[in-house]
């Protein structure tokens, strides 16, 4: 009996996200609705399943060893170790620390110190999640310590972490750039100018609402014991400076790649660490740390390669555009529809889940009207945002597990966060509006 295409493209789909929903990891969920998939498309369809069967196991064989060989992947291990070495040693809390302390005249400064501290913090780890769960144990108590509304602290930690994505280097963006087949180094480039717009909004509203409602963050002296400030730890929030210029310069002016980059930031956080007092065993947990990490995404990336032959093969792409034709729907439409997907979707799944699902069907879809790696920004901040999205936002729940406040509710962390949702589709849909914000600097430095 013969099976068609379109049937088996469609009823993988759905057994696929069937099965995420109901707990199955995503990893095991594409990689065998994938090998099942392509056993029925070359076999199911003319009845040979032994042949099927044959070119299925082939074709494992041969995403494993095309992708996993390739030096792009060893930039995630890299980014997140550094990361890792970056929080353990405690540099994170000192670089926090001092940049609350050069924003003295500014209202509701502790407030725009953590986005000011998440930007440069994203620029470092790229994990919007590591972010979050950061700047709930550093910036949290302290802005509580110092009289600060809770919903509005609780706001600022949350919302701000999304700005680990944005701002190169992104986890994300690297995700994004193996998935879609992009430049990595252009998508971190392109991501600099709308995180700084963005991470200026931000912090325009923190100061507006408190010169509005001076009771959200009230004025404190500088006599507190938590406002002093070492030479140590100017030290070492200047040392965290200087490693983000060496590797964003590095990527920036074609010295290295994203990869060779995340082993020279792995390295100077390393010594950064032992400067700052991390010995062996230190050590040695962060790199077990981040390899615990690593490794899920690793073989997310894996599967969703093959998950992502697969669709290729069953004609997914021509699939979606017939139906897109059929219905008459031109860019506009197409990416309304994309917006909403994506923000349903980040009520229930994370964003490299999201990613790895729908970019391989999104990004050929819209290349004909949308500049690649404007959409990949563009993409990343609609994402991002559905993490912020009501009922279940990843980073609303992550900053609830960090804090050590009973006090504070889901409810407060999700208001708290509504302007910063607001903002990012803002920045969003500038980008859709201007795609330049986003390729003039890529075009600029990768000429």
């Amino acid at each position: 009996m013969e099976i068609d295409q379109n049937t088996i493209l469609i009823g993988m789909f759905l057994i696929m996200l069937a099965g995420i929903l109901a707990g199955v990891h995503i990893g095991f969920a594409f990689g065998i609705t994938a090998l099942i998939g392509n056993i029925l498309i070359f076999g199911g369809m003319d009845g040979d399943f032994e042949e099927g069967i044959d070119i299925a196991l082939s074709g494992v064989g041969s995403v494993a060893y095309e992708y996993l060989r390739s030096e792009v992947f060893a930039t995630i291990p890299l980014f997140m170790l550094l990361g890792d070495f970056v929080n353990k040693s405690g540099s994170a809390r000192d670089l926090y620390k001092l940049i609350n302390h050069g924003l003295k005249a500014i209202p509701g400064r502790l407030a725009v110190a953590t986005v000011a501290g998440n930007a440069v913090f994203a620029a470092v780890t790229g994990v919007s999640i590591a972010a979050a769960a950061a700047f709930s144990r550093i910036a949290y108590p302290q802005m509580r310590f110092h009289g600060y509304n809770r919903q509005f602290a609780l706001g600022s930690v949350a919302g701000s972490a999304c700005l680990g994505m944005i701002i190169p280097p992104s986890v994300l963006l690297i995700v994004w750039g193996i998935v879609a087949e992009k430049s990595i180094a252009g998508l971190f480039i392109a991501g600099a100018i709308p995180g700084l717009i963005l991470a200026g909004l931000f912090m325009i509203y923190i100061a507006v609402s408190v010169i509005l409602k001076p009771e959200l963050a009230p004025t404190f002296t500088e006599d507190s014991e938590q406002m002093k400030i070492s030479r140590a730890e100017i030290a070492s929030g200047l040392g965290i400076g200087a490693l983000i210029l060496l590797v964003l310069g590095g990527i920036w002016g074609g010295l290295f790649t994203p990869t060779e980059a995340g082993g020279v930031g792995a390295a100077g956080a390393m010594i950064l660490g032992i400067l700052k007092g991390m010995r062996a065993k230190d050590l040695a947990i962060a790199v077990v740390d981040s390899g615990k990490t690593a490794a899920p995404i690793m073989f997310l990336l894996l599967t969703a390669n093959m998950y992502a032959k697969f669709m290729e093969a069953a004609g997914m792409s021509e699939l979606i555009r017939e139906t897109f034709s059929a219905n008459q729907l031109g860019p506009t439409a197409i990416i309304l529809v994309i917006i909403v997907i994506w923000l349903l979707l980040g009520m229930i799944l994370d964003s490299i889940s999201i990613i790895l699902i729908t970019v391989p069907i999104f990004a050929p879809l819209t290349e004909v009207f949308f500049d690649p790696i404007a959409f990949g920004i563009f993409g990343i901040l609609v994402i991002e945002a559905g993490l912020l999205t009501p009922p279940f936002g990843l980073l609303v729940y992550t900053v609830k597990g960090s804090i050590d406040d009973k006090a504070a509710t889901l409810s407060e962390i999700f208001k708290g966060s509504v302007p910063y949702w607001i903002l990012m589709l803002v920045v969003m849909l500038m980008i859709w509006w201007k795609p330049e914000i986003a390729t003039w600097l890529p075009s600029q430095m990768l000429r």
